[in-house]
C-alpha cells in the first residue's frame, strides 16, 4: 500500500510572529489557536493542510542545520483558489499587508497565477488552475 499523508504540516521559521501572525490573518486565513503560542501558531489552509509559523529559537529545536535566509529560494508554496478573480483578490491582500510582488504574472488561459514573498521573504504562489480549459488546450494542441 503507498503512503498516503492524512494531514500536511509546513514548518516556516519566522522573525517576528505577532507580525506574521497579522500578516497571514489579513489574508483571510484563520489560526488553529490549540496549537498557537508565543513559539509557534497554525495557520489553517484547509482541513489537512497546516502552515506552522516557528519563531526562529524554536524552529532550531528540530533541526541540525543553520536556518536558510528565507531571502534566498529553496521552494515556493503554491496555494490554489477557486477562481481567476480570487487569485487577484488574494494577492491583492497579501500586498496591502506588507508582502512583496516576486514574479510577474502568468497568465496561460486555463491557469493563472501570482507570487508573491511574505514578511520573512517566503515566497507563496497564488493560483488557479482549470482542468478543463487545460484538456481543451491539450485537445487543440493535437489536433494542429
Amino acid at each position: 500500500m503507498a503512503y498516503a499523508p492524512k494531514m500536511t504540516f509546513i514548518n516556516l521559521p519566522v522573525q517576528d510572529m505577532e507580525r506574521s501572525k497579522a500578516f497571514y490573518r489579513s489574508l483571510g486565513l484563520e489560526f488553529n489557536e490549540q496549537m498557537t503560542n508565543d513559539e509557534g501558531a497554525c495557520v489553517v489552509l484547509n482541513e489537512n493542510t497546516f502552515l506552522m509559523l516557528l519563531i526562529h529559537p524554536f524552529y532550531k529545536k528540530f533541526i541540525r542545520k543553520d536556518i536558510a535566509d528565507a531571502r534566498t529560494s529553496e521552494l515556493i508554496l503554491a496555494l490554489s483558489t477557486d477562481s481567476r478573480e480570487q487569485v487577484d483578490e488574494l494577492m491583492d491582500k497579501a500586498l496591502a499587508a506588507g508582502a512583496t510582488e516576486s514574479a510577474d504574472p502568468q497568465d496561460m488561459g486555463f491557469m493563472r497565477s501570482r507570487s508573491f514573498e511574505d514578511p520573512d521573504g517566503h515566497l507563496f504562489e497564488v493560483m488557479f488552475y482549470d482542468p478543463a480549459a487545460a484538456g481543451a488546450a491539450e485537445s487543440q494542441e493535437q489536433q494542429a
